[in-house]
């Protein structure tokens, strides 16, 4: 008689491996590591004012003044003010481009400038080996709002000609890689809040593959305007704290009642060991891997620390997604503690509860955060923790940093439509 066929595998969250089981990569060639961080962010475009503004327990949420919000439910949000592209992106380009590109641009670039590869460096590297994959949630918001008020009030003829190319969601990745001469692995994802996430792994993957020596990774978004805020008040996502906006980011608070729309933008400058070392890179940390589902949190999770070969022992500093939603942050939390069982051992926090939520940014501003909490050995409070929800059981670093060495850090990213994204770093070791 002939085999049966096998069984199928099974359905849902897969066992996670036994602690024991773990092992992490040790190929250079594969080994994919931190060289460079670049950002735009409602604190400045520097990483080190950024993440001293974060361990101060700054807010940088405030009334809207870019436009007219007085008719909003919702009247406040994590707004960039003061944003210079001076030196990063020339005039006539930058007046064109809406402002989730030139966000983009700018923190690429300061990334390959932390990376050692400003100016004249970049051209020692093979440009045919290295690529961009920085995605957006929403896109060009701005020219899409603008091109659609042209329609409508003047007619098609009135429509700029760089309506197309610069409202579509890949064209952050496009310019950048363009400007830079990259000609490795050059598009974008977009899976909403989880966007960073998903192309940090799918960088990473690249380089493991062989495909590329380096990758410029992360996201970026500029959604404070009418249409984007409007579409937020309609989904009743957002705070509506209007006389005290700098508390009304809470996550994990008893009394939260939404998410405070942030943007900017956020990257990394990955490269495989092996390139690294042979051009003398700074090495700042350590990308071990990650995991994409639709599966659940919790799996996902699981799946990240297998990717990276770690147990969830090793893992004792949780980036949260944390987005401050009724729903959303015990639903994280729930999915956590399914993985991570002695709960006392690990500190987690909400870079939101500052910056609010960047969108399809939030990933790549909070990995930076993660980073510079594995540099610094300080930990950034979660700011605005007045009434804990008990079921939370964790060290949230509640209003005031806290020294702590961090030996495995994962980032949780979830993105609307079953989007969710978990990347795992570590401090490097040779």
């Amino acid at each position: 008689m002939p085999n049966p066929p096998p069984h199928p595998p099974p359905r849902g969250p897969l066992p996670f491996i036994s602690a024991s089981a773990p092992k992490r990569e040790s190929d250079p060639k594969k080994r994919v590591v931190i060289t460079g961080m670049g950002l735009v962010s409602v604190f400045g475009n520097e990483v080190d004012a950024y993440y001293d503004k974060l361990l101060a327990g700054e807010s940088g949420i405030r009334l809207i003044d870019r436009f007219d919000a007085s008719k909003f439910p919702t009247r406040f949000a994590g707004q960039i003010r003061g944003f210079n592209s001076q030196g990063y992106i020339d005039g006539k380009n930058d007046r064109r481009l809406d402002d989730c590109l030139r966000y983009c641009i700018v923190a690429g670039k300061k990334a390959l400038e932390d990376a050692d590869l400003g100016g004249d460096r970049l051209g020692k590297i093979d440009k045919e080996r290295a690529g961009v994959l920085v995605g957006t949630g929403m896109g060009g918001l701005t020219v899409f709002s603008d091109g659609v008020q042209a329609l409508i009030e003047r007619g098609y003829r009135k429509i700029t000609p760089f309506f197309i190319p610069y409202a579509i969601t890949n064209m952050g990745s496009a310019l950048l890689a363009i400007e830079l001469g990259f000609m490795g692995p050059n598009y974008s994802i977009s899976t909403a809040c989880a966007t960073s996430n998903y192309c940090f792994y799918a960088a990473a993957n690249h380089i493991r593959r062989g495909e590329a020596d380096l990758m410029i990774a992360g996201g970026t978004e500029a959604a404070i305007i009418p249409i984007g805020l409007g579409g937020f008040v309609a989904c009743r996502a957002l705070s509506q704290r209007n006389d005290d906006p700098q508390t009304a980011s809470r996550p994990w608070d008893k009394e939260r009642d939404g998410f405070v729309m942030g943007e900017g933008s956020g990257v990394l400058v990955l490269e495989s060991l092996e390139h690294a070392m042979k051009r003398g890179a700074p090495i700042i940390a350590e990308y071990l891997g990650g995991a994409l589902t639709g599966l659940g949190v919790s799996s996902c999770i699981e799946r990240s620390l297998e990717d990276a070969g770690v147990s969830p022992e090793e893992v004792n500093y949780i980036n949260a997604h944390a987005t401050s939603t009724p729903a959303g942050d015990v639903a994280e939390v729930n999915a956590i503690k399914k993985v991570f069982k002695n709960t006392s051992e690990i500190k987690m926090n909400s870079t939101k509860s500052m910056i609010g939520h960047c969108l399809g940014a939030a990933g790549g501003l909070e990995a930076i955060a993660s980073v510079k909490a594995i540099n610094t050995g300080w930990l950034h409070p979660t700011i605005n923790q007045f009434n804990l929800e008990p079921s939370v059981e964790f060290d949230t670093v509640a209003n005031k940093k806290q020294q702590h060495e961090v030996n495995v850090a994962i980032s949780n990213s979830f993105g609307f439509g079953g989007h969710n994204s978990v990347v795992v770093f570590s401090g490097f070791k040779p």
